[in-house]
């Protein structure tokens, strides 16, 4: 770290910059808040990285919501990994293990206090990692639970400590999507398990333990699956309130997972008497409606009546427009039926997101990413087809939410500028602030709102553009910064206004850059039109947005140096950048960054996800109509010249790392300043944080140097 120290303390002699990479990484983390029943605490995880000792540590606090007071609590994170509160009480609490002195591999789940950890006892020895506790109290007193673990094909929880390995290494596939992410799938799939802690034994786990919850589910295709991986997580299945019904997603099962997006919601009764069935998949109200894309949150309503989720329309479209549905639930005889299904957001031109009833169940708080925010909008069980919802949060982005007895709203929020404020509202336009991490943590003083600002242009379609702007925190009047200039992935993904430890606008802009991140074509919040709108025209629509806004920043901005500004991206961003490389924008940057981008559409079926090539570029490489000849970067090799620093990392198998290996080797041959930073063991994402301080440091490193705003290129890279 000694080499960047000489640069570091130049830039802060100057003052152009408050907060490095090691602040922001080294900053305080909070999570977002979970109350109890009666609203008045709620506990989060806070966990701290330190550079010195090399390890983080991490703790269970409690924020009392009338005073915003934190303390915490004697829980430690080593004892407890999940915490769930106990319907019904105030402080009572079931809490994961994820250790199992008799079983290695296991867990054990223990019955609590909040309050008081010397409380604590034993309830259930498990063999297997579950994780993703949910509990329901139901009216014998009975706490009924559901957790996921993988399981074999017979539906008995796989542990990966105990099982028996074959003694070859070989990997056998029939079906595409043989991996996914960052794994190479195996025959173990994710499964719920339901398990009940007795009220007359002292809430010990009941004789018949976990079952497996989708075992016996038919299928042609694809084996049942939830969560849904790789992001899937408790949010993917429920509990009623009651704890009669259970509900979780699954993937179609008469459709293959790598060319299709479809997911069903499966409904059946906690007790295992019958086999949950999918009340939105084929031959339903829904699907012949027409909604048969990727469902996802489903939701019980306070009186177990009623199931809230969301879903898509498209069966191959991950970006299709995500639509909040509600419908009857009811369990009689031992059979569960289905009815009254209703959409309740057809005229909201937004991506509905995470779902929170209200107490008196009627109606249902969401968010909705909106204009660069994440916002909280509520639909009325008996509004009217046309309804439009209006926000009910400010100027940060929701991270989470929960709504309070009172309907007032728990909101876990961030912005560019604060990696955590914990406020409520009653969705009047005020905050009571609880909590803002920019007023406590060192690591982040100086830091505020009045480094950010946003632009509008004209688009290459004649509409109106959003981008972002933001200033050093340092900012000097009538003084001029490099413009770095930031491209987002997805391509369906936007610029917001939050916090992140990866691309943080804040500490980019502190290294002496005035950062502009611009929403083109394809970016999601802005309505399903701009999103739409980027299918087979990657390199068309969103590269003349790109070229508008850069007009626009450098005829309007009078702050910002272009003449010598850098240009980066990830995932799609990386293959803009790479697209822009070879074309007359590049030549406008004194330097270039792709992290895991594509460079050749014509090896995009190399990639996992199908179903994203199929739509995004019309097709498989050589249908007709398809698009992977029409705006592949390596038609534009001759215009390469613009220094170009490449991250590409082993573990992507959504984008090979072939992709930044033939960048590389191309500009190198060509000779072309380059560099390639790997990490073997980072999959889409750099995670490890020592990995992610040095993936800053030698992007600064390269960036600085082209910009003019760091002096010598340092060099300790790899060499012959």
């Amino acid at each position: 770290m000694g080499r960047y120290a000489t640069i570091m303390a130049a830039l802060a002699a100057t003052g152009a910059f408050a907060i490095t990479p090691e602040q922001m990484l080294g900053a305080p983390s909070r999570g977002v808040l979970n109350p109890n029943p009666s609203g008045e605490l709620a506990y989060f995880l806070k966990s701290q990285y330190s550079f010195e000792e090399q390890e983080p540590t991490r703790s269970w606090n409690l924020l009392n919501v009338k005073t915003g007071d934190i303390t915490k609590t004697s829980l430690n994170t080593t004892e407890a990994s999940e915490i769930v509160w106990i319907p019904g009480s105030d402080t009572g609490i079931i809490y994961l293990n994820g250790t199992n002195e008799d079983t290695p591999g296991g867990v054990t789940l223990w019955m609590g206090d909040a309050l008081d950890s010397s409380a604590s006892t034993l309830v259930a020895s498990l063999d297997a990692p579950f994780s993703g506790l949910r509990v329901a109290n139901t009216s014998s007193g009975n706490l009924n639970f559901l957790m996921y673990s993988l399981a074999y094909p017979n539906g008995t929880a796989y542990n990966a400590e105990t099982a028996v390995t074959p003694r070859h290494t070989g990997r056998l596939y029939s079906n595409s999507y043989p991996r996914h992410w960052d794994t190479w799938l195996t025959e173990q799939r994710y499964a719920v398990f339901g398990g009940s802690l007795l009220a007359n034994t002292s809430y010990s786990l009941a004789a018949s333990g976990m079952r497996n919850l989708l075992h016996g589910i038919n299928f042609t295709a694809t084996q049942p699956e939830t969560p849904v991986q790789p992001f899937g997580d408790s949010t993917d299945y429920a509990i009623s309130p009651d704890g009669n019904l259970i509900a979780f997603l699954s993937k179609a099962t008469h459709l293959n997972k790598a060319n299709f997006t479809a997911s069903y919601i499966y409904v059946g009764p906690f007790d295992g008497s019958s086999l949950p069935v999918a009340f939105n998949g084929p031959n339903t109200t829904a699907y012949d409606a027409g909604h048969q894309g990727a469902s996802g949150q489903p939701t019980f309503s306070p009186d177990s009546s009623k199931l809230a989720y969301i879903q898509q329309d498209g069966d191959y479209y991950e970006s299709d427009r995500q639509q909040l549905y509600v419908v009857d639930v009811s369990f009689d005889d031992g059979e569960v039926s289905t009815s009254d299904w209703k959409p309740l957001s057809a005229a909201f031109d937004r991506w509905v997101a995470s779902i929170h009833w209200a107490p008196d169940g009627k109606s249902i708080y969401s968010t909705a990413e909106d204009r660069a925010l994440v916002r909280i909008f509520n639909f009325p069980l008996d509004a009217a087809e046309d309804h439009v919802p209006k926000n009910l949060t400010g100027f940060t982005t929701v991270s989470g939410f929960s709504v309070l007895p009172d309907c007032s709203l728990l909101v876990s929020a961030s912005a560019i500028w604060t990696s955590r404020d914990y406020y409520t509202t009653t969705g009047d336009g005020k905050q009571n602030v609880l909590f803002s991490a920019t007023d406590v943590d060192e690591e982040l003083k100086g830091l505020g709102p009045h480094t950010f600002s946003e632009i509008w242009y004209t688009g290459s379609q004649g509409v109106q553009l959003n981008a972002l702007v933001i200033k050093p925190t340092n900012f000097v009047e009538n003084k001029t910064y490099p413009l770095a200039y930031i491209i987002h992935g997805g391509p369906q993904g936007s610029n917001s206004n939050r916090w992140t430890t990866g691309w943080n606008a804040q500490t980019w802009a502190d290294q002496g850059y005035i950062v502009v991140e611009p929403n083109p074509t394809g970016s999601t919040g802005f309505g399903q039109q701009l999103i739409d709108a980027i299918q087979g025209e990657w390199g068309s629509y969103p590269y003349e947005d790109i070229v508008l806004c850069w007009e626009y920043v450098k005829e309007n901005l009078s702050y910002v140096d272009t003449d010598n500004g850098i240009e980066a991206g990830a995932s799609f961003g990386g293959y803009m950048t790479n697209w822009i490389q070879g074309h007359a924008l590049g030549r406008e940057f004194k330097a270039l960054v792709t992290h895991d981008g594509v460079t050749s559409t014509r090896s995009n079926f190399a990639t996992d996800e199908l179903w994203f090539m199929r739509h995004d570029n019309k097709g498989i490489p050589g249908d007709p109509n398809s698009t992977y000849d029409k705006w592949d970067p390596m038609d534009h090799i001759a215009n390469w010249s613009t220094p170009h620093f490449i991250v590409h990392n082993t573990l992507d198998y959504r984008l090979p790392e072939s992709e930044g290996l033939a960048l590389f080797n191309i500009l190198q041959t060509k000779g072309v300043p380059s560099r390639l930073l790997n990490f073997p063991d980072e999959n889409h994402w750099v995670q490890a944080i020592e990995n992610n301080l040095f993936w800053h440091q030698e992007i600064f490193n390269w960036i600085n140097h082209y910009s003019g705003v760091g002096g010598a290129l340092d060099d300790l890279a790899i060499g012959n």
